[in-house]
């Protein structure tokens, strides 16, 4: 049965939806809607795909000024013309170069949207899918005021209370003196699998730290900013982490540091 849309569906708002534009009181009307919209639902889910492709592609990189400036006037010179204006004359050669050039640019551009589709085709889920889950879990959890299942600042209660709740067990710091302290941790889901997270606060900022196995290697850590909220990943001793916090960026990644600073070897 072939999906359609109908008159409540919003294309533009599901794509900035997707992209991560939308404020949270906007993101939550669309998830309501996609919940119940299976046209939506499958754009929503190409438009991530596509937009985490073409962002950890190694052929993305910004146009020069210099080739700008060429699409610039690629673009005026589409403008419809007067009936009383006179013909442009001939180009010269070196228009005519310019011309090559701009077309040659926008061959490389079709080739990497080309190459961004054949990846998403095998591999619809990736790391952008994960990223917008991490930051509406953390958003439900400030929302909802339900950061913690277990609250305690103590690291010898909140790790063994994971046991029999997850298939794994979480690697729980204590950082309060250096000041994040350990707020509690609950048990939620981001990509269809149940994870730990660890709760941390600094000053009147909280930190969601979502943990699970992953047979990944390490990787040099990898940074986004959404809707406010910086997110910070990286992989580690067969472990995935996921900090999301609207902490300022610098203090996220002291915080990044001092747990990979106190984890075990």
């Amino acid at each position: 049965m072939s999906m359609s849309v109908n008159d409540s569906c919003r294309p533009q708002m599901v794509q900035a939806y997707a992209d991560g534009q939308l404020s949270a009181a906007e993101a939550l009307v669309i998830e309501s809607h996609l919940k119940i919209c299976a046209a939506c639902s499958e754009a929503c889910r190409a438009q991530r795909a596509l937009s985490g492709a073409i962002g950890a592609s190694d052929l993305y990189h910004k146009a020069p000024d210099r080739l700008r400036q060429r699409l610039a006037m690629a673009l005026a010179a589409q403008a419809p013309i007067p009936a009383c204006a006179a013909l442009p004359p001939t180009p010269r050669p070196r228009q005519a170069h310019a011309w090559r050039s701009v077309a040659l640019a926008a061959s490389a551009f079709f080739a990497v949207v080309l190459s961004a589709a054949i990846a998403v085709r095998f591999n619809p889920v990736g790391r952008n899918e994960i990223l917008h889950d991490v930051i509406q879990s953390h958003m439900r959890s400030l929302i909802l005021n339900h950061l913690a299942d277990v609250p305690s600042t103590d690291q010898h209660t909140v790790k063994p209370w994971f046991n029999g709740k997850i298939d794994f067990s979480p690697p729980v710091r204590d950082l309060a003196a250096s000041g994040f302290a350990l707020s509690g941790g609950r048990v939620d889901v981001v990509d269809n699998r149940v994870v730990a997270a660890l709760v941390y606060r600094r000053r009147r900022h909280y930190i969601n730290l979502f943990v699970w196995p992953s047979d990944d290697a390490p990787a040099s850590e990898f940074t986004a900013t959404r809707r406010g909220y910086n997110v910070i990943h990286w992989n580690r001793s067969g472990m995935s982490y996921w900090a999301v916090s609207d902490l300022n960026r610098p203090e996220l990644e002291q915080f990044v540091s001092l747990l990979n600073r106190t984890a075990q070897p």
